[in-house]
């Protein structure tokens, strides 16, 4: 039966360094607004043989291959083993995770990316929480404002819950493949395990286990 997931029925919290940002959260994009202050919290905690500080309230690991010509600006976190590729421009705040891929000309804003996410190709990931393995082909967006600016709805059904937020882009569950140029439009969650056909306009919910098609067309995935 589909429903609005909660957050530890769409995330692995024990693949972020962000695990206890979601302590006492039913949904998880109420951790968004507070994502900077957990990070400048978290960033001095780092220990410093393992973390570089270079500039402030960025801490990147040692491990970490970050391209000259990247653009990162703090509150940010870049952890062991991630690959920061050729003008990637991350605005802050930002988490990305162990082994995390964020590619050439990616923009990041307001984002926890879980341990191994890839985000490798033209993407746009803005107000929102990408789950373990979860990856997003080129040209892949998250549209994160409304058009008129009001206030995101997640909805499914005649379930309507208010998120209170004026910004919200996607919440991927672990395990997540979305196709190539598809949008996710502001307010949707993926289930973990479910796959975007590309050039998709996601809104909404998808089950986990699935497979988006089109809004008419979402099918169980069978092992």
């Amino acid at each position: 039966m589909h429903k609005v997931y909660k957050t530890e029925e769409i995330l692995d919290l024990n693949y972020t360094r962000a695990k206890g940002i979601f302590d006492n959260c039913t949904y998880p994009w109420e951790v968004l607004p507070d994502i900077g202050d957990y990070i400048k919290a978290l960033g001095s905690t780092l220990p410093a043989d393992e973390f570089d500080n270079p500039s402030e309230n960025v801490w990147i690991s040692k491990t970490a291959k970050v391209f000259p010509s990247a653009y990162i600006t703090g509150p940010c976190i870049i952890d062991h083993g991630a690959e920061i590729r050729h003008c990637a421009f991350i605005r802050s705040p930002a988490m990305v995770g162990k082994n995390a891929i964020v590619g050439n000309s990616v923009e990041l804003k307001n984002v926890i990316l879980f341990d191994c996410v890839q985000v490798p190709h033209y993407n746009y990931v803005g107000d929102s929480i990408l789950g373990y393995k979860s990856h997003m082909g080129a040209g892949c967006i998250t549209s994160n404002v409304k058009s008129d600016k009001s206030i995101i709805f997640v909805k499914l059904g005649d379930t309507v819950i208010s998120t209170g937020l004026k910004k919200f882009g996607t919440i991927l569950g672990d395990f997540v493949e979305i196709g190539c140029n598809s949008v996710l439009n502001p307010g949707s969650l993926i289930g973990r395990h479910s796959t975007v056909y590309p050039v998709s306009s996601v809104r909404g919910i998808v089950p986990e286990n699935s497979i988006y098609k089109d809004s008419g067309a979402i099918v169980e995935k069978h092992a």
